[in-house]
């Protein structure tokens, strides 16, 4: 892995994760980053389910009926039964998303994309607040104090990856959202540093 050491350490607005490095793979990396303007993925990054911070999973779960009957699945379907300890999840814990027929329980089969973004946009809500980070991060993730592109992108398997923005540009104002802008500045600096300009 081709990663550079940050300037500084960068804890998330919830201390956990701590970012130190970077992979520049970030960088050169592409995916198409206009996911609901996709029309040829069927939601291929849903299928799998999504790691989510046990804080996050009860958040969810607290929500009451009307979310869950806006889920369209029982609240105690949501989640796997397995809780896993991760010092680098906000509440060193995260569990995994079920996965119900073909996707995530949590996508939406009829007008695509995520019930937890669909339901905090219509509760006028921001969807950071709800949606997981490991969602909101993709295609880049988190692994050691590193940020680096998310498996799927690595193995080839993600349909949309090979062309359009970076992999950091499609991840940006998120990384900003949780990590503050210093950390943006930096990264800027240094894709600026080795990709060359059009």
């Amino acid at each position: 892995m081709s990663s550079v050491r940050l300037a500084q350490s960068y804890p998330s607005i919830w201390q956990r994760p701590i970012l130190h490095s970077v992979d520049l793979r970030i960088f050169g990396l592409k995916y198409f980053h206009r996911c609901m303007d996709c029309a040829f993925c069927g939601d291929q990054c849903c299928e799998h389910g999504v790691d989510v911070d046990r804080d996050n999973a009860e958040q969810l779960n607290g929500l009451g009926d009307a979310f869950e009957t806006f889920v369209g699945v029982p609240r105690e379907e949501w989640f796997e039964d397995k809780v896993t300890a991760d010092e680098e999840f906000p509440s060193r814990f995260y569990l995994r998303t079920r996965v119900k027929g073909t996707h995530c329980v949590f996508h939406d089969s009829t007008a695509r994309g995520c019930k937890i973004h669909a339901w905090s946009l219509r509760q006028g809500l921001d969807h950071r607040t709800l949606k997981p980070m490991v969602s909101l991060l993709f295609p880049v993730t988190f692994e050691l104090g590193v940020l680096i592109p998310s498996t799927e992108v690595l193995h080839q398997s993600l349909i949309c990856a090979g062309s359009g923005d970076s992999l950091y540009d499609g991840a940006r104002e998120e990384l900003r959202y949780f990590f503050g802008p210093a950390l943006v500045d930096e990264l800027d600096l240094l894709r600026e540093s080795i990709v060359p300009p059009l």
